[in-house]
């Protein structure tokens, strides 16, 4: 088995070290790096598995880190950061980030939800069966992992705002909780704030062009939760 690789990017050594030692423990190979560019410059060269990412960095803060990595990756990313604000959550999540942990944070708490996000971005190997979920001006390959909006429009997703999508759309007009969305996508080992749900939504509604106020494909139902709306294609 392919020992899976989590680089640690932040300035402070006693976090690294923290990390480290819990990751190694969970299995995991432990890459690190003190500052952003070296950061961006151990996501090109090693290639790892997923990213922590430390928002207060010095040379580049980690929201343009973050932003650089995904102009040409989608590795998955947990955002690290002593900023607790809800502005801060949406920056980092519009900018493409998996998930975030809060400072002070436990370390047995990130190595759980670095568990989560790797498995959910594990693809199960599949025969030639063409597994395509298809709507009217949306088809979503979960093998592929790919969407396309009307005749080619082919929007980025993060791994969570795929996840999410799939969820929803396997289950048309069924109404989802947040609570519900999250054992579906986040898994039964999250911890954290359920409006991270409204967050995703927000930004997948955006890849997919999807006007919040007339949607075509995620509606919100008030005061619980949201419903996928397009009618299967014929």
């Amino acid at each position: 088995m392919i020992t899976q690789r989590i680089l640690v990017v932040d300035d402070e050594p006693k976090i690294r070290m923290t990390l480290r030692g819990y990751l190694e423990a969970d299995g995991f190979e432990v890459l690190e790096a003190p500052d952003g560019p070296l950061g961006l410059a151990a996501v090109a060269r090693e290639q790892p598995d997923l990213v922590v990412l430390d928002v207060m960095l010095p040379g580049l803060d980690g929201f343009e880190v973050l932003r650089r990595i995904r102009a040409t990756s989608q590795v998955p990313v947990i955002l690290l950061t002593a900023r607790t604000e809800e502005v801060d959550r949406i920056i980092g999540f519009t900018a493409g980030s998996d998930d975030y942990v809060t400072k002070p944070f436990s370390a047995r708490e990130l190595a759980l939800r670095a568990r989560a996000i790797l498995r959910r971005a594990e693809i199960p190997g599949q025969a030639a069966e063409d597994r395509s979920l298809r709507f009217d001006g949306l088809v979503i390959d979960p093998d592929t992992r790919t969407v396309t909006v009307g005749a080619d429009r082919t929007p980025e997703l993060s791994a969570l705002d795929f996840d999410l999508l799939v969820a929803l759309a396997q289950a048309p007009g069924r109404v989802f909780t947040r609570r519900g969305l999250i054992e579906h996508v986040w898994g039964n080992d999250f911890f954290g704030d359920e409006r991270v749900v409204d967050v995703h939504v927000r930004t997948l509604r955006r890849a997919l062009g999807d006007d919040a106020s007339t949607p075509r494909f995620v509606g919100t139902v008030r005061a619980i939760g949201y419903r996928f709306l397009a009618r299967p294609a014929g």
